[in-house]
Protein backbone atom coordinates (compact mmCIF):
# COMPACT_ATOMS: atom_id res chain seq x y z
CA UNK A 1 0.00 0.00 0.00
CA UNK A 2 2.84 2.14 0.66
CA UNK A 3 4.07 2.12 -2.84
CA UNK A 4 1.00 3.82 -4.35
CA UNK A 5 1.25 7.75 -5.73
CA UNK A 6 -1.24 10.78 -4.85
CA UNK A 7 -3.00 9.68 -8.09
CA UNK A 8 -3.66 6.21 -6.96
CA UNK A 9 -5.11 7.09 -3.25
CA UNK A 10 -7.05 10.13 -4.74
CA UNK A 11 -8.88 7.64 -7.23
CA UNK A 12 -9.34 5.11 -4.79
CA UNK A 13 -11.08 7.65 -2.42
CA UNK A 14 -13.24 9.23 -4.38
CA UNK A 15 -14.38 5.49 -5.14
CA UNK A 16 -15.49 4.96 -1.37
CA UNK A 17 -18.74 4.12 -0.41
CA UNK A 18 -18.71 5.77 2.79
CA UNK A 19 -21.28 4.49 5.89
CA UNK A 20 -22.58 7.07 8.15
CA UNK A 21 -25.63 5.25 10.01
CA UNK A 22 -25.26 4.20 13.48
CA UNK A 23 -24.08 0.75 14.31
CA UNK A 24 -26.98 -1.06 16.65
CA UNK A 25 -28.18 -4.97 17.35
CA UNK A 26 -25.55 -6.00 14.61
CA UNK A 27 -27.15 -3.95 11.98
CA UNK A 28 -26.76 -0.15 10.27
CA UNK A 29 -29.44 2.15 11.50
CA UNK A 30 -30.25 6.04 10.80
CA UNK A 31 -30.90 7.59 14.12
CA UNK A 32 -34.30 7.48 15.72
CA UNK A 33 -35.06 11.24 15.18
CA UNK A 34 -33.47 10.43 11.26
CA UNK A 35 -31.31 13.50 11.58
CA UNK A 36 -28.16 13.43 10.02
CA UNK A 37 -25.01 16.03 10.14
CA UNK A 38 -21.88 15.89 7.23
CA UNK A 39 -18.88 15.32 8.04
CA UNK A 40 -16.40 17.34 6.14
CA UNK A 41 -12.64 16.70 4.99
CA UNK A 42 -10.32 19.10 7.28
CA UNK A 43 -8.00 19.16 4.02
CA UNK A 44 -10.23 20.75 1.76
CA UNK A 45 -13.47 21.65 3.55
CA UNK A 46 -15.33 19.17 1.30
CA UNK A 47 -17.87 17.18 2.30
CA UNK A 48 -17.44 13.19 2.67
CA UNK A 49 -20.83 11.73 4.23
CA UNK A 50 -23.71 12.15 5.69
CA UNK A 51 -23.39 10.86 9.42
CA UNK A 52 -26.42 9.54 11.80
CA UNK A 53 -26.97 12.58 14.43
CA UNK A 54 -27.39 9.94 17.64
CA UNK A 55 -29.36 11.44 20.41
CA UNK A 56 -30.17 9.84 24.20
CA UNK A 57 -33.19 7.84 22.89
CA UNK A 58 -30.88 6.32 20.60
CA UNK A 59 -28.39 5.85 23.54
CA UNK A 60 -31.07 4.13 25.56
CA UNK A 61 -31.87 1.80 23.06
CA UNK A 62 -27.95 0.46 22.92
CA UNK A 63 -28.03 0.30 26.51
CA UNK A 64 -31.17 -1.86 26.25
CA UNK A 65 -29.51 -3.81 23.55
CA UNK A 66 -25.66 -4.21 25.16
CA UNK A 67 -27.37 -4.82 28.73
CA UNK A 68 -29.62 -7.91 26.98
CA UNK A 69 -26.04 -8.91 24.96
CA UNK A 70 -24.48 -9.06 28.53
CA UNK A 71 -26.81 -10.79 30.90
CA UNK A 72 -27.56 -13.70 28.06
CA UNK A 73 -23.71 -14.48 28.11
CA UNK A 74 -23.98 -14.84 24.57
CA UNK A 75 -20.17 -13.21 24.74
CA UNK A 76 -19.73 -13.10 28.25
CA UNK A 77 -19.75 -16.67 29.28
CA UNK A 78 -18.10 -17.39 25.38
CA UNK A 79 -15.42 -19.71 26.01
CA UNK A 80 -12.32 -17.13 26.26
CA UNK A 81 -10.63 -19.61 22.94
CA UNK A 82 -13.78 -18.63 21.13
CA UNK A 83 -13.72 -14.86 22.13
CA UNK A 84 -9.98 -15.42 21.19
CA UNK A 85 -11.09 -16.57 17.70
CA UNK A 86 -13.43 -13.32 16.89
CA UNK A 87 -11.25 -11.00 17.57
CA UNK A 88 -8.29 -12.47 15.99
CA UNK A 89 -10.46 -13.04 13.12
CA UNK A 90 -11.84 -8.82 13.54
CA UNK A 91 -8.33 -7.95 13.17
CA UNK A 92 -7.28 -10.15 9.88
CA UNK A 93 -10.46 -8.26 8.78
CA UNK A 94 -9.15 -5.17 9.23
CA UNK A 95 -6.23 -6.23 7.46
CA UNK A 96 -8.14 -7.18 4.84
CA UNK A 97 -9.33 -3.76 4.29
CA UNK A 98 -6.78 -1.90 5.51
CA UNK A 99 -6.52 -0.01 2.30
CA UNK A 100 -9.67 1.08 2.18
CA UNK A 101 -10.13 1.80 6.26
CA UNK A 102 -6.63 4.16 6.29
CA UNK A 103 -8.28 6.44 3.78
CA UNK A 104 -11.71 6.57 5.67
CA UNK A 105 -9.34 8.00 8.50
CA UNK A 106 -7.01 10.19 6.15
CA UNK A 107 -10.17 11.73 4.77
CA UNK A 108 -12.28 12.00 8.00
CA UNK A 109 -9.19 13.31 10.60
CA UNK A 110 -6.59 14.76 7.74
CA UNK A 111 -3.81 12.53 8.66
CA UNK A 112 -1.52 11.95 6.23
CA UNK A 113 -1.70 8.80 4.34
CA UNK A 114 1.51 7.39 5.05
CA UNK A 115 0.55 7.79 8.48
CA UNK A 116 -2.80 5.70 8.73
CA UNK A 117 -1.72 3.45 6.13
CA UNK A 118 1.41 2.49 7.44
CA UNK A 119 0.62 3.41 11.34
CA UNK A 120 -2.74 3.80 12.29
CA UNK A 121 -4.39 1.02 10.83
CA UNK A 122 -1.75 -1.87 11.38
CA UNK A 123 -1.22 -0.55 15.11
CA UNK A 124 -5.45 -1.15 15.24
CA UNK A 125 -5.23 -4.86 14.05
CA UNK A 126 -2.36 -5.42 16.86
CA UNK A 127 -3.99 -4.28 18.94
CA UNK A 128 -6.77 -6.05 18.67
CA UNK A 129 -5.26 -9.71 17.64
CA UNK A 130 -2.92 -9.06 20.62
CA UNK A 131 -5.79 -8.90 23.02
CA UNK A 132 -7.52 -11.45 21.62
CA UNK A 133 -4.59 -13.75 22.03
CA UNK A 134 -4.44 -13.33 25.15
CA UNK A 135 -7.78 -13.72 26.68
CA UNK A 136 -6.89 -17.85 27.46
CA UNK A 137 -3.48 -16.53 28.75
CA UNK A 138 -5.11 -14.67 31.67
CA UNK A 139 -5.61 -17.56 34.83
CA UNK A 140 -7.76 -16.42 37.75
CA UNK A 141 -6.34 -17.25 41.26
CA UNK A 142 -6.25 -19.26 44.37
CA UNK A 143 -5.83 -17.65 47.55
CA UNK A 144 -3.56 -19.04 50.39
CA UNK A 145 -5.51 -20.27 53.01
CA UNK A 146 -5.89 -22.96 55.95
CA UNK A 147 -5.90 -26.02 54.96
CA UNK A 148 -9.79 -26.06 55.70
CA UNK A 149 -10.49 -23.58 53.32
CA UNK A 150 -10.39 -22.73 50.01
CA UNK A 151 -10.64 -19.32 48.16
CA UNK A 152 -10.86 -18.54 44.71
CA UNK A 153 -10.21 -15.25 42.95
CA UNK A 154 -11.89 -14.68 40.15
CA UNK A 155 -11.84 -11.80 37.34
CA UNK A 156 -15.17 -10.65 35.74
CA UNK A 157 -16.39 -8.29 33.06
CA UNK A 158 -17.91 -4.97 34.35
CA UNK A 159 -21.18 -5.60 32.32
CA UNK A 160 -21.93 -2.25 30.02
CA UNK A 161 -19.34 -0.27 28.95
CA UNK A 162 -19.29 3.23 27.38
CA UNK A 163 -15.97 4.19 25.42
CA UNK A 164 -15.69 7.86 24.54
CA UNK A 165 -12.68 8.84 22.17
CA UNK A 166 -11.47 11.40 20.28
CA UNK A 167 -10.46 13.12 16.97
CA UNK A 168 -6.76 12.99 16.41
CA UNK A 169 -5.85 9.05 16.85
CA UNK A 170 -9.75 8.30 15.95
CA UNK A 171 -8.63 4.31 15.29
CA UNK A 172 -6.43 3.79 17.08
CA UNK A 173 -7.90 4.76 20.57
CA UNK A 174 -10.82 2.72 19.63
CA UNK A 175 -8.70 -0.18 19.27
CA UNK A 176 -7.50 0.52 23.09
CA UNK A 177 -10.49 0.84 24.26
CA UNK A 178 -12.50 -2.37 22.17
CA UNK A 179 -9.96 -4.68 22.79
CA UNK A 180 -9.56 -4.92 26.16
CA UNK A 181 -13.45 -4.34 27.05
CA UNK A 182 -14.51 -7.11 24.32
CA UNK A 183 -11.77 -9.76 25.38
CA UNK A 184 -13.28 -9.22 28.93
CA UNK A 185 -16.33 -10.33 28.03
CA UNK A 186 -18.13 -6.67 27.93
CA UNK A 187 -20.85 -5.17 25.93
CA UNK A 188 -19.65 -2.00 24.91
CA UNK A 189 -21.36 1.34 23.60
CA UNK A 190 -18.79 3.34 21.73
CA UNK A 191 -19.03 7.05 21.24
CA UNK A 192 -16.21 8.18 18.11
CA UNK A 193 -16.09 11.59 18.24
CA UNK A 194 -18.21 13.66 16.14
CA UNK A 195 -16.28 14.99 13.85
CA UNK A 196 -14.35 11.48 12.78
CA UNK A 197 -17.04 8.80 13.29
CA UNK A 198 -15.87 6.69 10.10
CA UNK A 199 -13.67 3.96 10.25
CA UNK A 200 -15.11 3.00 14.14
CA UNK A 201 -18.90 2.22 12.09
CA UNK A 202 -16.55 0.78 9.44
CA UNK A 203 -14.83 -1.77 11.54
CA UNK A 204 -18.13 -1.99 13.62
CA UNK A 205 -19.46 -3.75 10.62
CA UNK A 206 -16.71 -5.47 10.42
CA UNK A 207 -16.56 -7.32 13.95
CA UNK A 208 -20.15 -8.52 13.47
CA UNK A 209 -18.54 -10.14 9.83
CA UNK A 210 -15.91 -11.94 12.54
CA UNK A 211 -18.58 -13.46 14.13
CA UNK A 212 -18.85 -10.73 17.29
CA UNK A 213 -22.66 -11.72 18.37
CA UNK A 214 -25.09 -8.90 17.68
CA UNK A 215 -25.60 -6.23 20.54
CA UNK A 216 -22.15 -6.61 22.14
CA UNK A 217 -20.74 -3.77 20.13
CA UNK A 218 -23.01 -0.89 19.63
CA UNK A 219 -21.59 2.66 17.74
CA UNK A 220 -23.18 5.77 18.43
CA UNK A 221 -22.38 8.78 16.49
CA UNK A 222 -23.03 12.27 17.93
CA UNK A 223 -22.80 15.44 19.79
CA UNK A 224 -20.21 15.08 23.16
CA UNK A 225 -22.00 17.68 25.09
CA UNK A 226 -25.26 15.84 24.86
CA UNK A 227 -24.76 12.23 24.18
CA UNK A 228 -21.75 11.64 26.39
CA UNK A 229 -22.94 13.35 29.03
CA UNK A 230 -26.56 11.38 28.58
CA UNK A 231 -23.73 7.80 28.41
CA UNK A 232 -21.83 9.28 31.61
CA UNK A 233 -25.08 10.06 33.83
CA UNK A 234 -26.54 6.35 33.05
CA UNK A 235 -27.53 4.42 35.42
CA UNK A 236 -27.89 1.50 33.46
CA UNK A 237 -23.51 1.55 32.41
CA UNK A 238 -21.12 -0.28 34.84
CA UNK A 239 -18.06 1.37 33.19
CA UNK A 240 -16.89 4.15 31.52
CA UNK A 241 -13.70 5.19 29.60
CA UNK A 242 -12.82 8.35 27.59
CA UNK A 243 -9.73 10.03 25.97
CA UNK A 244 -9.75 13.41 25.82
CA UNK A 245 -9.58 16.89 27.38
CA UNK A 246 -8.74 16.92 31.08
CA UNK A 247 -11.78 19.81 31.04
CA UNK A 248 -14.14 17.28 29.62
CA UNK A 249 -12.32 14.30 31.49
CA UNK A 250 -13.34 16.04 34.79
CA UNK A 251 -17.04 17.15 34.18
CA UNK A 252 -17.22 12.85 33.01
CA UNK A 253 -16.10 11.76 36.50
CA UNK A 254 -18.45 14.11 38.05
CA UNK A 255 -21.43 12.68 35.86
CA UNK A 256 -20.29 8.64 36.94
CA UNK A 257 -20.13 10.31 40.43
CA UNK A 258 -23.22 11.38 40.49
CA UNK A 259 -25.10 8.14 38.76
CA UNK A 260 -23.92 5.20 39.43
CA UNK A 261 -20.75 5.59 40.60
CA UNK A 262 -19.81 3.91 36.77
CA UNK A 263 -15.76 2.57 36.84
CA UNK A 264 -14.40 5.54 34.81
CA UNK A 265 -10.96 5.69 33.31
CA UNK A 266 -9.26 8.87 31.59
CA UNK A 267 -6.66 9.68 29.53
CA UNK A 268 -6.43 13.23 29.33
CA UNK A 269 -4.52 16.14 28.37
CA UNK A 270 -0.69 16.75 28.21
CA UNK A 271 2.52 19.45 28.27
CA UNK A 272 5.11 16.89 28.05
CA UNK A 273 8.75 17.54 28.41
CA UNK A 274 11.37 16.90 26.38
CA UNK A 275 14.84 17.29 28.05
CA UNK A 276 18.18 17.18 26.31
CA UNK A 277 21.83 17.85 27.96
CA UNK A 278 24.63 18.61 26.40
CA UNK A 279 26.06 15.20 26.52
CA UNK A 280 23.31 13.87 24.39
CA UNK A 281 23.68 12.83 20.51
CA UNK A 282 22.29 16.37 19.56
CA UNK A 283 21.67 14.99 16.04
CA UNK A 284 19.31 12.47 17.11
CA UNK A 285 17.75 14.48 19.69
CA UNK A 286 17.00 17.56 17.05
CA UNK A 287 15.41 15.07 14.98
CA UNK A 288 12.84 13.46 17.88
CA UNK A 289 12.23 16.97 19.05
CA UNK A 290 10.71 17.68 15.83
CA UNK A 291 9.02 14.40 15.47
CA UNK A 292 7.75 14.71 19.04
CA UNK A 293 5.67 17.99 18.28
CA UNK A 294 4.83 17.57 14.69
CA UNK A 295 3.86 14.60 14.15
CA UNK A 296 0.23 14.59 13.56
CA UNK A 297 0.59 18.70 13.54
CA UNK A 298 0.97 18.55 17.00
CA UNK A 299 -2.55 16.61 18.03
CA UNK A 300 -1.09 14.39 20.16
CA UNK A 301 -1.36 14.21 24.06
CA UNK A 302 1.80 13.08 24.53
CA UNK A 303 3.49 15.64 22.27
CA UNK A 304 6.94 17.36 23.60
CA UNK A 305 5.37 20.32 23.55
CA UNK A 306 8.28 21.48 26.40
CA UNK A 307 11.63 21.42 24.93
CA UNK A 308 13.63 21.73 27.85
CA UNK A 309 17.63 22.17 26.34
CA UNK A 310 21.01 22.99 28.70
CA UNK A 311 21.54 26.33 28.74
CA UNK A 312 25.01 25.42 27.19
CA UNK A 313 23.64 24.33 23.89
CA UNK A 314 20.15 25.84 23.35
CA UNK A 315 20.99 28.41 20.78
CA UNK A 316 22.78 25.61 18.57
CA UNK A 317 20.46 23.14 19.19
CA UNK A 318 17.79 25.25 18.36
CA UNK A 319 18.97 25.73 15.16
CA UNK A 320 19.16 22.63 14.80
CA UNK A 321 15.21 21.48 15.17
CA UNK A 322 14.42 24.84 12.84
CA UNK A 323 16.18 22.49 10.12
CA UNK A 324 14.33 19.39 11.29
CA UNK A 325 11.66 21.61 11.31
CA UNK A 326 11.47 22.57 7.71
CA UNK A 327 10.66 18.74 6.97
CA UNK A 328 7.43 18.96 8.44
CA UNK A 329 5.87 21.77 6.32
CA UNK A 330 2.08 20.57 5.83
CA UNK A 331 0.90 18.89 2.71
CA UNK A 332 -2.24 17.20 1.48
CA UNK A 333 -2.81 14.07 3.34
CA UNK A 334 -3.48 12.43 0.31
CA UNK A 335 0.01 12.37 -1.16
CA UNK A 336 2.42 10.17 0.31
CA UNK A 337 5.12 12.75 0.75
CA UNK A 338 3.27 14.59 3.41
CA UNK A 339 4.70 14.40 6.70
CA UNK A 340 2.22 16.63 8.34
CA UNK A 341 -1.42 17.15 7.33
CA UNK A 342 -4.05 20.08 8.36
CA UNK A 343 -5.67 21.02 11.76
CA UNK A 344 -8.59 19.03 12.30
CA UNK A 345 -11.17 22.24 11.39
CA UNK A 346 -11.11 25.91 11.63
CA UNK A 347 -11.78 26.09 14.94
CA UNK A 348 -8.88 24.15 15.97
CA UNK A 349 -6.73 26.10 13.31
CA UNK A 350 -7.88 29.64 15.39
CA UNK A 351 -6.75 28.01 18.64
CA UNK A 352 -3.35 27.84 17.36
CA UNK A 353 -3.52 31.53 16.02
CA UNK A 354 -4.41 32.55 19.52
CA UNK A 355 -1.75 30.93 21.38
CA UNK A 356 0.79 31.69 18.71
CA UNK A 357 -0.43 35.54 19.55
CA UNK A 358 -0.34 35.07 23.37
CA UNK A 359 3.63 33.69 22.79
CA UNK A 360 4.49 36.62 21.33
CA UNK A 361 2.59 38.90 24.00
CA UNK A 362 3.89 37.22 26.65
CA UNK A 363 7.74 37.89 25.69
CA UNK A 364 8.95 34.84 24.17
CA UNK A 365 11.14 34.68 20.64
CA UNK A 366 9.24 33.17 17.21
CA UNK A 367 11.89 31.87 15.46
CA UNK A 368 10.18 29.76 13.11
CA UNK A 369 6.56 29.53 11.58
CA UNK A 370 3.66 31.26 13.54
CA UNK A 371 1.45 31.48 10.75
CA UNK A 372 -1.56 29.56 8.75
CA UNK A 373 -0.43 28.69 4.79
CA UNK A 374 -2.39 26.67 2.11
CA UNK A 375 -4.82 29.32 2.80
CA UNK A 376 -6.64 28.46 -1.04
CA UNK A 377 -6.74 24.75 -0.60
CA UNK A 378 -10.25 25.33 1.54
CA UNK A 379 -8.35 23.29 4.42
CA UNK A 380 -6.69 24.26 7.69
CA UNK A 381 -3.15 24.31 7.26
CA UNK A 382 -0.75 25.98 10.20
CA UNK A 383 3.06 25.93 9.82
CA UNK A 384 5.69 23.73 12.65
CA UNK A 385 6.06 26.90 15.23
CA UNK A 386 9.01 27.59 17.54
CA UNK A 387 9.54 29.76 20.34
CA UNK A 388 12.59 30.44 22.01
CA UNK A 389 13.14 32.11 25.21
CA UNK A 390 10.18 30.69 26.88
CA UNK A 391 9.72 30.97 30.50
CA UNK A 392 7.60 27.81 32.10
CA UNK A 393 5.43 30.24 33.43
CA UNK A 394 3.66 31.67 30.23
CA UNK A 395 1.03 29.96 29.00
CA UNK A 396 2.07 29.23 26.32
CA UNK A 397 4.47 26.65 28.23
CA UNK A 398 1.76 25.36 30.83
CA UNK A 399 -1.74 24.73 28.29
CA UNK A 400 -2.20 22.70 26.05
CA UNK A 401 -2.42 24.21 22.59
CA UNK A 402 -2.67 20.30 20.55
CA UNK A 403 -1.36 22.15 17.52
CA UNK A 404 2.60 22.46 16.48
CA UNK A 405 3.67 24.74 18.68
CA UNK A 406 6.88 23.80 20.56
CA UNK A 407 8.29 25.97 23.56
CA UNK A 408 11.90 26.02 23.85
CA UNK A 409 12.53 26.44 28.17
CA UNK A 410 16.72 26.46 29.14
CA UNK A 411 17.99 24.57 32.06
CA UNK A 412 21.40 25.14 33.76
CA UNK A 413 21.70 21.62 35.63
CA UNK A 414 19.69 18.14 36.41
CA UNK A 415 17.79 19.54 39.25
CA UNK A 416 16.45 22.79 37.61
CA UNK A 417 15.48 20.39 34.32
CA UNK A 418 13.25 17.89 36.89
CA UNK A 419 11.94 21.02 38.61
CA UNK A 420 11.01 22.76 35.11
CA UNK A 421 9.13 19.25 33.36
CA UNK A 422 7.32 18.57 37.02
CA UNK A 423 5.90 21.96 37.38
CA UNK A 424 3.11 21.23 35.58
CA UNK A 425 -0.71 20.27 36.60
CA UNK A 426 0.06 17.14 33.81
CA UNK A 427 2.12 13.90 34.02
CA UNK A 428 1.42 12.04 30.92
CA UNK A 429 4.77 11.24 29.18
CA UNK A 430 7.82 12.90 28.14
CA UNK A 431 12.02 12.40 27.64
CA UNK A 432 15.29 12.36 28.25
CA UNK A 433 18.15 12.68 25.93
CA UNK A 434 21.77 12.00 27.68
CA UNK A 435 24.75 9.59 26.75
CA UNK A 436 25.48 9.32 30.74
CA UNK A 437 23.79 6.30 31.78
CA UNK A 438 23.38 8.02 35.89
CA UNK A 439 22.04 11.14 34.76
CA UNK A 440 19.42 9.48 32.12
CA UNK A 441 18.02 7.10 34.64
CA UNK A 442 17.83 9.69 37.10
CA UNK A 443 16.11 12.38 35.49
CA UNK A 444 13.87 9.79 34.12
CA UNK A 445 13.03 8.29 37.45
CA UNK A 446 12.22 11.82 38.91
CA UNK A 447 9.98 13.52 36.74
CA UNK A 448 6.16 12.91 37.28
CA UNK A 449 4.75 10.81 34.21
CA UNK A 450 3.32 7.86 33.11
CA UNK A 451 5.93 6.83 29.77
CA UNK A 452 9.22 8.80 30.28
CA UNK A 453 11.52 7.42 27.20
CA UNK A 454 15.55 7.67 27.18
CA UNK A 455 16.99 8.45 23.97
CA UNK A 456 13.78 8.39 22.44
CA UNK A 457 10.11 9.72 21.96
CA UNK A 458 6.97 8.23 21.57
CA UNK A 459 8.58 4.69 22.91
CA UNK A 460 6.50 1.78 24.04
CA UNK A 461 4.07 -0.90 22.10
CA UNK A 462 1.22 -3.47 23.18
CA UNK A 463 2.99 -4.98 25.84
CA UNK A 464 3.56 -1.85 28.22
CA UNK A 465 0.59 0.22 29.39
CA UNK A 466 0.08 3.66 28.55
CA UNK A 467 -1.51 6.63 30.34
CA UNK A 468 -0.98 9.67 33.20
CA UNK A 469 -0.25 10.97 36.41
CA UNK A 470 -1.60 13.87 38.02
CA UNK A 471 -4.21 15.97 35.80
CA UNK A 472 -3.52 13.27 33.21
CA UNK A 473 -6.02 10.93 34.03
CA UNK A 474 -6.19 7.37 35.76
CA UNK A 475 -6.25 3.55 34.71
CA UNK A 476 -4.07 2.65 32.11
CA UNK A 477 -4.71 1.69 27.96
CA UNK A 478 -2.38 -1.65 26.20
CA UNK A 479 -0.87 -4.35 27.93
CA UNK A 480 -2.37 -6.57 30.32
CA UNK A 481 -3.13 -4.23 32.65
CA UNK A 482 -6.07 -2.72 30.46
CA UNK A 483 -7.38 -5.66 31.34
CA UNK A 484 -7.77 -4.61 34.78
CA UNK A 485 -10.19 -1.82 33.89
CA UNK A 486 -12.41 -3.28 32.34
CA UNK A 487 -13.36 -6.42 35.09
CA UNK A 488 -14.07 -6.49 38.54
CA UNK A 489 -12.10 -9.26 41.18
CA UNK A 490 -14.49 -11.37 42.99
CA UNK A 491 -13.95 -13.06 45.53
CA UNK A 492 -15.45 -16.76 46.34
CA UNK A 493 -14.32 -18.39 50.38
CA UNK A 494 -14.95 -22.37 50.82
CA UNK A 495 -14.87 -23.32 54.25
CA UNK A 496 -14.67 -27.16 54.28
CA UNK A 497 -15.74 -29.45 56.35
Amino acid sequence: MLDKTIKDWSSEAAALEIEGRAFIDGQYRDALSGETRTTMSPANGQDLADVAVCGTEDADRAVVVARSAFESGVWAAMAPADRKTVLVRWAQLIEDHADEIALLECLDAGKPITDTSGGDVPAAARTIRWSGEAIDKVYDQVAPTPANCLALVQRLPLGVVAAIVPWNFPLTTTAWKLAPSLATGNSVILKPASNTPLTALRIAGLASEAGLPDGVLQVLPGPGGSLGRHLALHQDIDGLTFTGSTEVGKQLMQYAGQSNLKRTFLELGGKSPNIVFADANLEKAAAFAAIAVFFNGGQTCTAGTRLIVEDGIRERFVDMVIAQSKKWMPGNPLDPATTMGPMIDAGQLQTVANYVAVGQEEGASLVAGGKQIMLDSGGSYHEPTIFNDVDNGMRIAREEIFGPVMSVIGFKDAEEAVAIANDSIYGLAGAVWSNNINTAHKVAAAVRVGTMGINNYFGGDMTVPFGGFKQSGNGRDKSMHAFDDYTELKTIWIELD
